[in-house]
């Protein structure tokens, strides 16, 4: 196999055109909500030469503690005419403007820093920051330094200023720390800034030396495919920049064994451009249900999901089946577990007297009855105990409860909770409790698809996030096209455009959408995100009244956090 180096601009940001602004603090104590700034000193840099300096001292308005002026040698007395932070901060944000912020424990610098624009209302920029202790630690072992703290380092990397807990003079001896570590990391083939901010040393120079599999990678959002050496599909991905992303897989220390496992067997990664974030998550959950990639762990076998289906007979029983019927059948779900459709149909068996036998029956042929009969748990139909019409009035209680107003079952189920906890039959009010969150689960999911999968075309349109609109088109619960309108271009010819090319989508038998449910459930989750405004709709979206999703949201609260290490909620 040939292997292709690609050069270093093609894989980021090269060092040696980054423009840093290394900043020091010093401040009246440790905490930017009880304590203020006192001095900023800052140096710029690029490609190893100052570009200029910084420097000024800050007046707090409040008494400088008295080891904090021996501590820096800063008085009340220098500070008396210093400006205020109101004015030194947005001076020193244009000394910084498009630059990465560099400091010596940066979290404490760039803290004082962000407090103080709030304070001021001044608009933080969002600088990339880079922190010089963080990467010591992976450069700098024991034996070579006794410490991390900006002195010592700058004593061995033999710095000609010395801290001093003076601001400009601290910040000049970062910058000889920073310019070292750079010279070390580029020793080991880092030479880019997303190399150097994601730098770790747990990453194996066999694993970084594959870092030019992102060389030709777009940045753009879409789905990432890492593929072996025979073209097989080991792991699908989805980002907002394709090749930032891929990039961190061959420059950052991966935890999760099973990945850095995956990365090793890698030899080409396939990028697939999407116009839209939407479009990326759905094509993602697309191609790990087609590819089955061993590395992914979600949505690979969506097909396995089930629907609890009340059936057409004379006698109406529930059922688990895999798929969904034209058959004027009553569906709920889909589950993704059996186990959760199992627990469904148990809540349901609880409340109202169902028949739980499974085999067909006729008023014609009366057989005899089980023990459910004899504990008052069914009318026993089978043996003609209850005629009919009896059963009817069962069977129309079930379809009221599964497809309409629950607010009668989730009651019942609450009082025999209740009843079950006050005799003292915990385990049992417990494993009820389990029941009627899975029963609520699976019958909100079918109110919320339905009426999207009912739905012949909804075209959708929500602010892109660099301006204009981000266009949806759905068909029966699938996403059959998107696009993005640019800014300032009005967006109706691209909603026609989008109409025009978008997939041609076959309705699948109501509750089903005509996708894998998890795709519907992305699509509803964009279409109620706030913004999104429906242009067009050829179908009816409502909910019932009473529906499952006012009880599961009553409930989910009370239940999942007991669960969710158990995995209870994904479950569902």
């Amino acid at each position: 196999m040939q292997m292709v180096q690609g050069t270093f601009d093609d894989l980021g940001t090269p060092l040696a055109g980054v423009t840093f602004v290394v900043v020091d603090l010093e401040t009246t104590g440790g905490s930017p909500a009880e304590s203020h700034i006192t001095e900023i000193g800052a140096v710029k840099v690029r490609g190893g030469e100052v570009l200029g300096e910084f420097q000024t001292l800050v007046n707090p308005h409040v008494p400088i503690p008295a080891f904090i002026q021996v501590l820096t040698g800063i008085t009340d007395a220098m500070v008396a005419d210093a400006p205020r932070i109101e004015s030194a901060l947005p001076a020193f944000l244009e000394f910084a403007r498009g630059s990465v912020l560099v400091a010596h424990n940066a979290r404490f610098d760039v803290s004082f820093l962000k407090a103080a624009a709030a304070q001021t209302g001044v608009r933080w920029p969002g600088f990339e920051v880079l922190d010089t202790v963080l990467l010591a630690r992976q450069l700098v072992p024991r034996d070579e330094a006794r410490n991390h703290k900006l002195s010592t380092l700058a004593a061995l990397f033999g710095s000609p200023t010395t801290p001093d807990h003076r601001a400009l003079h601290d910040a000049r001896a970062t910058v000889d720390v920073l310019h070292a570590l750079i010279g070390r990391v580029g020793g080991l083939g880092v030479h880019t800034l997303e190399e150097l901010s994601s730098y770790t040393s747990r990453v194996a120079p066999a694993t970084r030396r594959k870092r030019y599999l992102a060389e030709d990678l777009p940045s753009a959002p879409g789905v990432y495919l890492f593929k072996d050496g025979h073209g097989r599909v080991l792991y699908v991905g989805t980002s907002v920049n394709i090749r930032a992303r891929v990039r961190t897989y061959f420059t950052a220390s991966e935890q999760r064994t099973r990945m850095a496992e995956m990365v090793r067997l890698a030899e080409s990664v396939t990028p697939v451009v999407c116009a839209t974030p939407l479009e990326a998550e759905v094509r993602e959950l697309r191609l790990i249900a087609e590819h089955r990639p061993r590395y992914n762990r979600r949505s690979k076998a969506p097909e396995r999901a089930v629907w609890v289906k009340l059936t057409v007979e004379a006698f109406p029983r529930l059922s688990i089946v895999r798929e969904v019927r034209d058959d004027g059948a009553r569906y709920i779900g889909p589950f993704g577990a059996r186990s959760s459709a199992e627990a469904a149909v148990a809540a349901v068996h609880e409340v109202i007297p169902l028949r739980q036998c499974v085999q067909r029956l006729s008023p014609a042929r009366p057989v005899g009855a089980c023990a459910l009969f004899e504990m008052g748990r069914c009318g026993a139909p089978c043996s003609g105990a209850q005629s009919l019409e009896a059963y009817a009035a069962v069977a129309a209680e079930a379809v009221l409860a599964l497809s309409g107003d629950s607010r009668g079952i989730v009651t019942a189920l609450r009082a025999r909770m209740l009843a079950l906890a006050e005799q003292e039959r915990f385990e049992d009010a417990g494993a009820l409790r389990d029941r009627l969150i899975a029963l609520v689960r699976g019958m909100a999911r079918t109110q919320r698809i339905a009426p999207l999968a009912g739905s012949a075309e909804v075209v959708a349109a929500r602010p892109a996030a660099s301006g204009g609109w981000e266009l949806v088109c759905v068909r029966h619960g699938r996403l059959a096209g998107t696009s993005v309108a640019p800014r300032g271009a009005d967006p109706m010819p691209y909603v026609a455009a989008l109409r025009d090319s978008a997939e041609v989508v076959t309705a699948a038998p109501l509750p089903a959408p005509a996708a894998w449910p998890e795709e519907t459930e992305k699509i509803l989750r964009w279409l109620e995100a706030p913004g999104v405004r429906i242009v067009d709709l050829d179908g009816v979206w409502t909910c019932p009244v009473g529906g499952a999703g006012m009880a599961r949201a009553e409930l989910e609260p009370q239940y999942a956090g007991r669960h969710e290490a158990a995995g209870f909620v994904a479950a569902s």
